[in-house]
């Protein structure tokens, strides 16, 4: 019985023993793992220019979750350094599908939005509202148009959202702002025709023409501005429709059209004076020209809207209806081969271009009834 108890002991003893040098082969393992982590990350700091650059450390990559990421916060290279006398680099085509998207993003209008605030969020935004991506050439150039008249509150936070959405869509774009000079009724589609014709003035290598309301932001930015094959429809789910397109004719808030596409049609009309109509006769007149609506996803093309009352001078156009029945017979005619308008002043802000312009008054409506 001794001779049982006193093997089962010497067994337990020889189990201990191996479980005490196993815990200690382990923690010699971790010391000298936690001891290369150490040093590695104190070589950082002595390491210098070059080395830096090609070895960033670990945390200092951007959260490109936050659409208003700025610069070093954003995920998107900066721009080549060159000396003096050689000459530029000869940049790649930029990639389809551009690698630094977000997808699905957070969009409220609660916080202060100071231009100031957007401008510190946008370094690489030039004078005028002008970006090229450094480090891909991309196959468009962009011009960006919006209608507006009173809604400063507004641009700032369009601005601040979708400068970093359109540079990480790796975009070479321009932000042209449109504003109606007077308290007359407001014409959104005249003033995208002049949109058209002022950009194209400043640099007449824009092929691609996207024509936005300032009230309308983008909840993911692989919704990407770009032109096609045929016209584009790109806010097809409003929060204000519950996120359904509203009609299969709708052609609101943001679209796309390419140079030529744009020109096919004659532009938009110049005579809808007021709220409503002038979206469902560019339809029209895309149909008629044997063109057909393309779309994003609907997962995809959904947007945001800021409320708001429905300006001053913009009430509903009594004429809307009758207009819209007669695209076929007014579209050659009216368009942009007929726009006028005044220029009155050009401004080149830090952050878009605004163009204020006198596009005149609407005629005489005969009495109803």
């Amino acid at each position: 019985m001794s001779r049982l108890l006193g093997g089962t002991l010497e067994r337990v003893c020889k189990a201990v023993l191996l479980l005490c040098l196993l815990h200690f082969l382990v923690a010699v393992i971790l010391y000298f793992d936690v001891y290369a982590q150490h040093l590695a990350f104190f070589s950082r700091f002595g390491a210098r220019g070059p080395a830096r650059a090609l070895h960033p450390a670990a945390g200092s990559s951007a959260n490109c979750s936050r659409p208003n990421a700025t610069a070093p916060s954003s995920g998107l290279p900066e721009a080549p350094s060159v000396r003096p006398g050689s000459a530029a680099p000869v940049l790649p085509p930029c990639p389809d599908a551009p690698p630094g998207l977000v997808g699905r993003l957070l969009i409220e209008f609660t916080s202060p939005m100071p231009l100031e605030r957007v401008q510190r969020e946008n370094p690489g935004v030039l004078l005028g509202g002008r970006y090229s991506p450094p480090d891909c050439t991309p196959a468009q150039t962009v011009a960006v148009i919006i209608p507006f008249r009173h809604r400063e509150h507004h641009l700032r936070y369009w601005l601040h959202y979708l400068h970093p959405i359109l540079r990480r869509q790796r975009l070479r774009y321009g932000v042209y702002v449109i504003s109606q000079h007077g308290e007359g009724t407001f014409n959104r589609a005249k003033l995208l025709n002049v949109g058209f014709l002022e950009a194209l003035k400043e640099d007449a290598a824009y092929d691609c023409f996207i024509f936005s309301d300032v009230d309308l932001v983008p909840m993911d930015d692989r919704n990407l501005y770009r032109c096609g094959d045929q016209p584009r429809h790109f806010a097809i789910a409003m929060d204000k429709f519950g996120f359904r397109l509203p009609y299969a004719g709708y052609f609101g808030g943001v679209s796309g059209l390419s140079k030529a596409q744009f020109l096919r049609i004659n532009g938009f009309p110049n005579e809808y004076w007021g709220w409503g109509g002038e979206d469902d006769d560019i339809f029209n007149r895309i149909s008629l020209t044997g063109m057909k609506i393309s779309r994003p996803d609907v997962r995809i093309g959904r947007y945001r809207m800021i409320k708001h009352d429905r300006d001053k001078h913009n009430e509903p156009n009594p004429q809307r209806f009758t207009k819209i029945q007669n695209t076929k017979l007014t579209m050659k005619r009216d368009g942009i081969a007929s726009v006028r308008y005044q220029v009155l002043e050009v401004s080149r802000q830090p952050l878009f271009t605004n163009i204020t312009v006198d596009i005149g008054r609407p005629p005489s409506w005969p009495p109803r009834g």
